[in-house]
């Protein structure tokens, strides 16, 4: 019985012929990620711009909790219940909602981020002497908040390669593995965030 012609492994092996191909592919795609990066960057910037100008939203004291951390709760809550639907969509091979929710993700998270940093930059404490930096809450609340904001930044980052990977048809009802520890990356980052507000409760309780 003859054996069956596998075109894979023959394109496989013209990918290895061609190099110049494949790193105009890898390039390209580079470009992409970085144009995407750039793009999110940019909208967190002008989010940040604009949640600063907004009335109501600077806390009344140092230790009041920041009314922008009530919206970047809101937005993470969004932004996981998001990310759920588009690993659903593309477990049923629904690729067009898939990447469309994975975008409108993609800029919720831009969103959270802005809004968090300057909820971060309230808590800054206004006289930045070494003694208003060690006392009350808004140091330790501070730091917590910070670290889980860095790791934000890596999730977007993350979703972002995971965004430009999939209008590039990488992911299917079959493989879907990025998509899956995104949404287990975000998931894990919101359970975080509930346990630093009710840190932020007990501790200025």
């Amino acid at each position: 019985m003859a054996i069956p012609f596998d075109e894979r492994s023959m394109s496989g092996r013209a990918a290895v012929r061609n190099p110049a191909r494949h790193a105009f592919g890898l390039t390209r795609a580079a470009r992409r990620f970085f144009a995407t990066v750039l793009g999110v960057s940019l909208l967190a910037a002008l989010t940040e711009a604009a949640v600063s100008r907004a009335p109501g939203l600077a806390p009344r004291a140092p230790e009041i909790f920041p009314p922008a951390f009530w919206i970047s709760s809101g937005l993470l809550l969004g932004g996981s219940i998001l990310i759920s639907r588009a690993l659903g969509y593309v477990r049923r091979e629904k690729q067009g909602p898939f990447r469309w929710t994975l975008v409108t993700t993609l800029v919720v998270g831009a969103l959270f981020v802005g809004v968090q940093s300057f909820g971060l930059w309230t808590l800054m404490p206004h006289d930045r002497t070494p003694q208003a930096a060690q006392a009350g809450v808004n140091a330790f609340v501070l730091m917590l908040a910070a670290l889980h904001a860095l790791h934000f930044v890596v999730a977007v980052l993350f979703l972002s390669f995971v965004t430009v990977r999939a209008f590039d048809d990488r992911y299917d009802h079959e493989y879907h593995w990025g998509v899956t520890v995104c949404a287990w990356f975000w998931h894990a980052l919101g359970v975080v965030w509930i346990g630093i507000l009710a840190v932020f409760a007990i501790v200025a309780a």
